[in-house]
């Protein structure tokens, strides 16, 4: 018997800009494809998925129930949020095997602490924010970790090859692609100061009084 989470969902009618209608009576829109399965579109109750996403994340392998047809095992594969409130206007579920790996993004878990960062005052640098995997989806991970210690210098830089990658887990971004790097402090100049900064302040003088000799002199010619 499967433990992973259940969404109930029922087939959905409405669709194009008419869904906002939906959003307003609590029901958020959403499509099921991949698989052998036509693309459908569906709807959910808000709140139930709220709930859901408070104990799972993304790329969570959940158990799909639409209407009363039988239980499809999907990946909880995209949501789009609204750009300001930051809740759920639209979800898409992709339907997967059990049997078959599938290609996913997953997140990188950057951790640890950098002495680069922390104690010589850089700035961490993360290139990436995710990789490209192969994997079955039963052993799916929600994040994939990278541990920053040996970011003990400037010139240090973490690669993908440098992640922990879990058994069962193929990543297909290049190998050589660079994570993470610290950035040295910016060195602001100082200011002048002393004798030179004084002689300094002087010169501008001395070029006016020069140039206030040859505009006397160039009256005295006109004239």
């Amino acid at each position: 018997m499967s433990t992973r989470p259940v969404v109930s969902a029922e087939p959905r009618e409405v669709v194009g800009k008419k869904v906002s209608s939906l959003r307003r009576q609590g029901i958020l829109p959403a499509v099921v494809y991949g698989g052998n399965r036509e693309s459908e579109n569906i709807q959910l109750d808000s709140r139930a998925f709220d709930v859901l996403m408070r104990t799972t994340t993304r790329n969570t392998l959940v158990d799909l129930k639409v209407g009363k047809g039988k239980v499809t095992p999907v990946l909880l594969h995209s949501i789009h949020e609204h750009p300001v409130r930051r809740h759920p206007m639209h979800v898409d579920f992709l339907v997967v095997s059990m049997t078959e790996a599938i290609t996913v993004d997953v997140p990188i878990n950057y951790m640890g602490d950098s002495t680069a960062a922390d104690k010589l005052g850089g700035t961490l640098l993360h290139m990436r924010e995710s990789v490209s995997i192969s994997v079955l989806a039963t052993a799916l991970p929600h994040a994939i970790d990278l541990d920053i210690s040996p970011l003990d210098s400037f010139e240090a830089v973490l690669h993908v090859r440098d992640l922990v990658v879990p058994e069962g887990v193929s990543i297909l971004t290049d190998a050589d692609e660079q994570l993470a790097r610290v950035q040295p402090p910016r060195v602001e100049e100082e200011p002048l100061s002393g004798v030179g900064a004084e002689e300094g302040a002087e010169a501008p003088e001395s070029a006016d009084a020069g140039d206030a000799g040859e505009a006397t002199g160039g009256s005295e010619d006109a004239g």
